[in-house]
């Protein structure tokens, strides 16, 4: 009968731990979603505005910080627009652009026929790599490809 018992005792003693192990990857991800939108606004939002206001006369950016969908997602996204400015509002031809954080911290930008290039970590809090690939795609706005 005591075997038994120490057994029933073990048993429990691991779903306690297994249990506390599922609560704190649940809080890891609460961080994870907050360093990932940390990461986007200070790196992502603010070259997308230091874009914006170089390239204001020939070349529209617009951004789109939070979009519905994924307001409470745990891996969240930005999605900015690149378009040359012409004469009319009807010839505003451009290409919209996501940028997205997986659960492994590898940031990507992707467009639609376009393969998704990445682009940093959100641990890396420079923004060499994010910069370089706007101005390639602000180049190629420019030049209407």
């Amino acid at each position: 009968m005591s075997k038994f018992k120490d057994a029933l005792d073990r048993g429990k003693e691991a779903r306690r731990e297994q249990k506390g192990k599922v609560g704190n990857e649940k809080a890891e991800g609460v961080d994870f979603g907050a360093q990932a939108r940390a990461w986007l606004n200070d790196v992502v939002v603010a070259s997308l505005e230091t874009a914006r206001a170089d390239v204001a006369g020939d070349v529209a950016v617009e951004m789109d910080t939070a979009p519905r969908r994924q307001a409470k997602a745990s891996t969240p996204s930005i999605r900015f627009r690149i378009y040359r400015k012409r004469g009319t509002e009807k010839e505003v031809v451009g290409r919209t652009f996501t940028v997205n954080v997986q659960l492994s911290g590898q940031v990507s930008v992707s467009s639609p026929g376009m393969v998704a290039r990445e682009v940093g970590n959100i641990g890396d809090r420079a923004d060499e790599r994010f910069s370089s690939l706007l101005a390639e795609l602000i180049e190629d706005a420019a030049k209407g490809t």
